[in-house]
Formats: C-alpha cells, structure tokens, sequence
C-alpha cells in the first residue's frame, strides 16, 4: 500500500530527492511542481533588472500600502483596487482571513490541497471534510455538501490535484446555498488564469460572504518571489489587510508581479500552448491504460491500473527516467495510486508519456 510520508508533502523538492536517490538534482525532469514550462516573461526580467540598476531599490522600504501592485492587480483581474488585499503568498492570506472573520467551522470538499487543512487547525478551526466523487468528477453538489451548519466553506476552482474546472454558474449556486446559511465561501482560483471566462472576480460585490484566492507567481513561472492577493468586498479586503504584518511584499516582487500581468501577450500564448500540451499528454497517457481525469489547469491527475504498486512506479520513473510525478498518497480521499503530472514543454510531455508506458510494461 503506498504510503504518504514516503514522499515529498508538496511538488518541486527536488533536493530532497536527489539526496533520497544519489541523484544530482541537475538530472531530475520535475513534474510534481505545477509551474510555467515557459518561465517568466521577458518583461518581468526586464523590470527585475531595471529595478537592481537603481540602488535605490534596495535601500528604501516597500510601500506600505502597495498602492501600484494592488492597482495593477484590480486591472487584471477586472475589480476595483479597494477590493484588493496582497501578502506573500496563499498561506498569510488564508490565515489572515480567518483572523478577520473569527472562523470556527469550515466545510472542505476533499481531495483539494494540502495546506488548506494545516492552515484551518493551526488556527483551531474545526475542518469537516465532504469526500467528492470520483465518478462525478469531483463535482460540487450543494443540496449533499451544505447539509450541516458551519461559518464557512473552503473550495477551489479549478480544482487541485484534479484539475477539474466548475463553470461560474455551478459556482454561483454553491455561493447562494452558502449565503442563504450565512457561510463565509474561500474560493481559491490559483489556477483560474488558464479559464478567467470561468472567474468570479464579478460576484465579490453582489455576495458579501465571497472571498477569493488568486496566485500570480504559478502561471507567470515566478514562485519564487511569493505573492498572492484576495479580491472581496472593500469591508473584507479592508479587514484581511489589517491581519497582515506590513511590508510583507518586497519592492522586486512588486514590480515584478506589475510587468507580468501587464503582459497579456504573454498570458495569451500560455493558456493556448497550455491547452494543446495538455490534450496532447493526455491523450498519450490515456493510450497507456491509465485512467485520466477532465483538466483545465497546467496538470492532470491520472491513477494507475490496480495490479501497478504506487512506491514502485514512483521510484521507478526516478530511477529509471529521472522523473519527478507528484504522488497524490497524501491528498485526503483520494485512493492509492493516484498521481499528479504537471504540463511541461512538448517535448518533455512526450519523454514523460513514453516513461510511463516503460512502466507500467515493467512493473
């Protein structure tokens, strides 16, 4: 039976598998962390190093408001500023808003990722999980899901380690049930940037208990400057950006974040090369006897035949390929040997479909 603290809690550690391996880490094709193949845009480079030309940079303190980030951020994501909070990352985020709210009950639909329920217990916040069907898929059903009495409810769209991407209507109808309980709805659209048609950025003003969860750094390949912001009525973007410890959001990320979602040439050619690379792999895995899941974000999830032992095809693609997948073990209700593989280049989508097949004929 595969076991979870077998592997890595979360994709991209690669260190720590080479270690694990005696691999060096310059070998390993890494699948598990779902980024942007293509990197980050040359306008993000190019601010990056404008902003270190001037020394100034680095010798002043961040704006305290993030006036011109948060600015940028409504126009992407086509709100207005005041509804706007930014720290760095989805973790001070999350906590921040159960600060605000005084959270104690929160309803989580599960699979979904990880660090939702470590974020809710460390914050003392009783989490009642809601298994979503495998045969559905994964579909948010409001009459099942909203049955009991809590203060809120935490889900994403599209969904992760899924991939399964709801329509605004279906969501719209799980925020109606949930208002008409008085339950704050967490909506994480991390990777919404693939489907924003399928965003409910518009609705944050029509429902008072809505509050979203945007990333920046996945799609534009910048994980490493750390930023995400929330979009919610201007009373609680106002009241999660008091539960924020200032400066939290350095002056490089911030003109960093500013360029990359100015370039909307750059976000138009990654979700059309996203879509073809996923149908692509999809189809080529498929062939190999795996069962695949609906996606419309830059991974799929996929489960092995029964007979494959999980441990052994993990390793395997290791070992032998030098491929890193994201064992899904860890991921609440979701069975053994299910894998997540995120979309990389074609050529290097082609070189995964190819090891799985070795695989699966080997083991």
């Amino acid at each position: 039976m595969a076991n979870p603290e077998a592997y890595p809690l979360h994709g991209g550690q690669l260190r720590q598998i080479a270690e694990r391996f005696r691999i060096c880490v310059t070998e390993l094709l890494d699948f598990s962390a779902n980024i942007n193949p293509d990197g980050p845009p040359s306008s993000v480079l190019s601010a990056l190093r404008t902003s270190l030309d001037d020394s100034s940079t680095l010798m002043e303190y961040p704006d305290l408001q993030e006036t011109d980030l948060r600015l940028a951020l409504a126009c992407y994501a086509g709100t207005n500023q005041q509804n706007i909070a930014v720290a760095n990352g989805f973790v001070p985020l999350l906590e921040a808003t159960l600060r605000a709210l005084k959270v104690r009950s929160c309803l989580l639909p599960v699979p979904s990722f990880v660090e939702y329920r470590k974020i809710l217990e460390r914050a003392g916040v009783a989490v009642v999980p809601h298994v979503l069907s495998i045969y559905t898929p994964f579909h948010y059903d409001p009459a099942p899901m909203l049955v009991g009495q809590w203060d809120s409810v935490l889900l994403a769209n599209p969904q992760n380690p899924s991939g399964v991407c709801h329509d605004a209507a279906s969501i719209h109808d799980v925020i109606t049930n949930a208002s008409a309980k008085n339950m704050h709805v967490f909506l994480d659209e991390a990777f919404i940037d693939y489907v924003p048609e399928h965003s409910l950025t518009a609705m944050v003003e029509e429902f008072q208990n809505l509050i979203i969860f945007r990333s920046v750094t996945k799609f534009y390949g910048i994980p490493g400057l750390r930023v995400a912001y929330t979009i919610a009525n201007p009373k609680l973007a106002s009241a999660v950006n008091d539960n924020l410890p200032p400066w939290s959001i350095t002056t490089l990320a911030s003109r960093a974040v500013i360029a990359a979602v100015k370039d909307e040439t750059y976000a138009r050619c990654s979700r059309s090369k996203n879509a073809a690379r996923r149908t692509a792999l999809q189809a080529n895995l498929g062939s190999s006897g795996l069962r695949l899941y609906p996606s419309a974000a830059n991974f799929v999830l996929f489960s092995l035949p029964a007979q494959i032992d999980p441990d052994a095809f993990w390793e395997y693609m290791i070992r032998e390929h030098r491929i890193v997948l994201r064992s899904c073990a860890s991921y609440e209700g979701l069975a053994k040997g299910h894998f997540r593989a995120a979309i990389r280049t074609q050529s290097e989508n082609e070189k995964l479909a190819t090891a799985v097949a070795k695989a699966l004929s080997y083991l």
